[in-house]
């Protein structure tokens, strides 16, 4: 502390002037701790060696490196040389070795050649956080933590260390507080998009959550591990969640609380996608190592989306920043994939990712299995002859998919995207049965483009502007074995989306979002049928205006939660307007239980029609059709949900309880295969359902089972009778797993089981063998039967090694079916004219199917 005296004259002042006394008296008490705080003051341990040095007349001898992470609070001056050097020893990891009376060798009680270094551990699941970026401010430094969260630093200068990760909080620490014996760790807090509320931040998977807008969230960088997976297939992932199945265990065939797959909205980066699978339903055609976030809604969706009456599936490969760049490839026994994301500058980057099957080119178990469920699972049984109808085929097949992405930032306020997507199947197979032999061909694709404009004008204000296309195409040629019939089919569609969107934040606890979007989709439709000779064709095109409004709300204990909203939809084509109201209410009872509420009405102006070529044996080859003023309608759905969700000491249990209904559904949408097939009706379908999910966690071990029981009835009033179960109608469904994971280790075991699908017999059956197209079967009460019940035990395993600090292999592996248990997913009874003969059609599942990946993400 400097010296502080007053002189004779001051002290008679003093005498003097109380008030000149007070006033020195207050400004030396203003200044007592400012001298404090310069006594303690923060000094580099090289700057305190020096005033040390000059003080006691001593010269220190050190390895300038091993010195510039520490700073010190200077010691009390008054203390002695050796007193000094014992307190700088005790703050620091430097060991004092005295040479001579005044000479000290200062060195480093550890070694050098390790340097600065810790672990990112993830604060609630305590793993490793991978490519978290490290820098240190006012140096060119930059590294990435590996799979295990760990780096490293060269220790370079006593500067602020910064941590960043875009699904964390960010951090700043110094130097110091890692310079340790050994490498401490870490504990960062997880952000979920700018910190959104969720009710579950684990649910079913890691890398799965349950969000407070009634949604559910795939991250498949983070995702963990679900039996029978060997990646993060966002279509199949999803079908792990209660109220979500596969009529035929497909991605092409989704049902979602009773619904078809055309009435769930498929988007890419907000494109819309007509085509969803590869491989005709059993891979997705969603590249997992692309997506960035999957948001998945069985109601209460936001206003922002329209035209699709049943669930919601939003895949993005969007981020909020220019984040790090990496690059992967992988491979299994069906197909290769690779991704790369590059760094263009700080402002802008792009990448690119594709997929192609091998297996035009070599056969592995994997394949075969997949291709007989395709080609060979499909039993044709003769009735009336009391004998099985051996069928053979050889089949040519590949798929692909691509995608490609730039992201430009322009400033600090705006930014922009363009993404482009493809998507293509191939196949080519000969069928054989008896002395008949036919050729087939099927060729689907998808592709889509968009441009995506992003404005943050202030704190309060946020704009979105988005234009897309999407074009989609079925091609296919055909034969009947059962009558001779063969046809050319040819589907396609055109859509073409806008979207302007515009959110203010009115207060801390009030968001509103304004909006108008228009479609245009055209269809057109060529069937040309041989033998005999028929054509149609149609080209027709819709167009739909739309406004919304949306608000969200947060009440000030945070315990009360509302979306709102209400899109108001212009069909032109009819001159009708809907209104479609959306709410979503979210209420915490009690800091465990919490009370979900939703409800909406939708609508959708485009519908997939079921193509009974006979002996396509269950590939896909519906055609998509645009509602028209007769027969097939705008289809209009209400739902409501309520439940329950409790989480506490690692359980999380969830019940919902829920109704729908769906009007305007055409009969040839719903592939009746029974008295009503071909059969023009309007009608409609209600379902009332629960929904039930338990989870407990172990630690690294958690385990899982959901139940969900559906009531789902037709309604068609010129069927007689008018009301019996839906077609996808599957009363009660069980799925549970066991996981475990530790040290990037995981193993996964799980089982499916749901009632029988529902069947119609027959109760009689005439055959004319002097008129074939006499003959004909007579049903029984539709849908009054159901087949087997359906078992599937499943199980994955994989593990992660970090080679590099920014290289990690992973290598995975699955079994699907691991009983092999020969499960029929469907059956059905037809005529056969050329035969004179009635036959039963028997489909069956997957059998025992492993399968085996590598990944390198470098």
């Amino acid at each position: 502390m400097p010296d502080v005296s007053f002189t004779g004259r001051e002290i008679g002042q003093f005498h003097h002037s109380k008030t000149v006394m007070r006033l020195r008296l207050v400004i030396f008490a203003f200044l007592l701790p400012m001298f404090a705080l310069a006594q303690n003051q923060r000094l580099a341990l090289k700057t305190l060696l020096a005033q040390i040095s000059q003080k006691h007349d001593v010269r220190f001898s050190y390895i300038e490196d091993e010195l510039v992470v520490y700073m010190l609070a200077s010691p009390d001056e008054n203390l002695t040389l050796a007193k000094k050097i014992e307190y700088i020893e005790a703050h620091t990891q430097l060991k004092f070795e005295t040479v001579s009376a005044n000479y000290y060798v200062v060195s480093n009680n550890r070694k050098m050649d390790k340097p600065l270094c810790a672990y990112l551990i993830d604060s609630e699941s305590g793993r490793g956080i991978e490519n978290a970026q490290i820098t240190m401010q006012g140096l060119s430094v930059e590294v990435f933590s590996n799979a295990d969260g760990y780096f490293e630093l060269p220790v370079l200068a006593p500067n602020t260390i910064q941590i960043r990760h875009l699904g964390y909080e960010n951090i700043q620490i110094e130097p110091q507080s890692i310079y340790v014996s050994d490498c401490p760790k870490l504990q960062l807090k997880p952000v979920i998009e700018e910190l959104k509320p969720v009710l579950a931040h684990r649910y079913i998977a890691t890398g799965i959550t349950k969000n407070d807008n009634g949604t559910l969230t795939v991250r498949p960088g983070k995702f963990g591990i679900l039996p029978g997976l060997t990646e993060p297939d966002v279509l199949q992932t999803m079908q792990q969640v209660p109220g979500i199945s596969s009529i035929d265990e497909t991605v092409s065939n989704i049902n979602v609380r009773g619904g078809s797959h055309d009435q769930n909205l498929f988007l890419w980066n907000g494109i819309r996608m007509f085509q969803t699978g590869h491989f005709f339903g059993l891979i997705s055609a969603f590249n997992p190592m692309l997506a960035t976030n999957i948001s998945i809604s069985k109601n209460g969706s936001s206003a922002r989306y329209g035209e699709g009456v049943s669930a919601l599936v939003d895949v993005s490969s969007h981020t909020k920043k220019i984040d790090s760049c990496y690059n992967a490839v992988s491979v299994d026994l069906i197909n290769a994939n690779f991704f790369s994301k590059i760094k263009l500058s700080d402002k802008a980057t792009i990448q690119a990712a594709g997929r192609r099957t091998f297996t035009d080119v070599a056969t592995t178990p994997t394949f075969k299995m997949y291709r007989d469920r395709i080609f060979d699972n499909t039993e044709i049984y003769d009735v009336t002859g009391n004998r099985k109808i051996p069928i053979r085929s050889k089949n040519d097949f590949y798929f692909y998919d691509f995608s490609l992405q730039y992201h430009q930032k322009i400033g600090t306020k705006h930014e922009f995207v363009l993404d482009g997507i493809g998507i293509r199947n191939e196949v080519d197979f000969t069928q054989s049965r008896e002395l008949d032999t036919i050729k087939n061909s099927i060729s689907q694709q998808n592709f889509g483009a968009s441009f995506h404009w992003r404005s943050s004008w202030n704190d309060l204000h946020f704009s979105e502007f988005q234009a897309y296309g999407s074009q989609y195409g079925l091609d296919s040629h055909s034969r009947d074995f059962t009558d001779g019939f063969g046809q050319s089919n040819r589907n396609s569609i055109f859509d073409l989306g806008l979207r302007l969107h515009h959110s203010y934040a009115v207060s801390d606890r009030f968001d509103a979002t304004f909006g108008y979007q228009y479609d245009a989709i055209n269809v057109g439709n060529d069937l040309r049928t041989f033998d005999p000779d028929f054509s149609q064709s149609s080209d027709e095109t819709s167009r739909t205006h739309a406004v919304l409004a949306e608000g969200d709300y947060a009440s000030a204990d945070a315990k009360t939660k509302i979306r709102a909203g209400l899109r108001l939809n212009y069909f032109e084509r009819f001159a009708l307007v809907l209104a479609e109201p959306r709410l979503v209410l979210i209420r915490s009872l009690t800091q465990k239980l919490k009370l979900e509420i939703l409800a909406e009405r939708k609508s959708q102006s485009i519908s997939q029609i079921a193509s009974h070529g006979q002996d396509f044996l269950g590939i896909d080859n519906n055609r998509w059709v645009l509602a028209n003023e007769s027969g097939v309608p705008v289809q209009k759905s209400t739902q409501f949900s309520a439940g329950l969700t409790f989480e506490h000491d690692g359980w999380l249990v969830a019940v919902d309880n829920f109704y729908k209904h769906v009007s305007g559904i055409n009969a040839s949408e719903q592939d009746f295969r029974n008295q009503f097939e071909g059969v023009q009706a309007t009608g409609s379908y209600r379902v009332l359902g629960s929904e039930f999910f338990a989870q407990k966690s172990f630690g690294k071990f958690y385990s899982w089972i959901s139940y969900t029981y559906n009531d789902n009835r037709y309604d068609f009033d010129a069927f007689a009778p008018s009301r019996f179960d839906n077609n996808f109608a599957i009363k009660h469904a069980i799925s549970c797993a066991a996981i475990y994971e530790w040290n990037e280790l995981r193993f996964a075991l799980g089982a499916k089981w749901h009632s029988g699908r529902v069947t119609t017999l027959p109760t009689g059956i005439i055959i004319d063998p002097a008129n074939p197209s006499n003959s004909e079967i007579t049903f029984g009460q539709p849908n009054s039967r159901t087949l087997k019940e359906y078992v599937q035990v499943n199980f994955s395993a994989s593990k992660n090694w970090t080679l590099a600090p920014k290289t990690v292999l992973s290598a995975s592996a699955s079994v699907l079916n691991i009983l092999d248990r020969k499960n029929v997913i469907n059956q059905y009874y037809r005529i056969n004219e050329a035969s004179d003969s009635a036959e039963r059609v028997t489909s069956y599942s997957l059998g025992l199917t492993p399968n085996v990946a590598l990944k390198l993400i470098f």
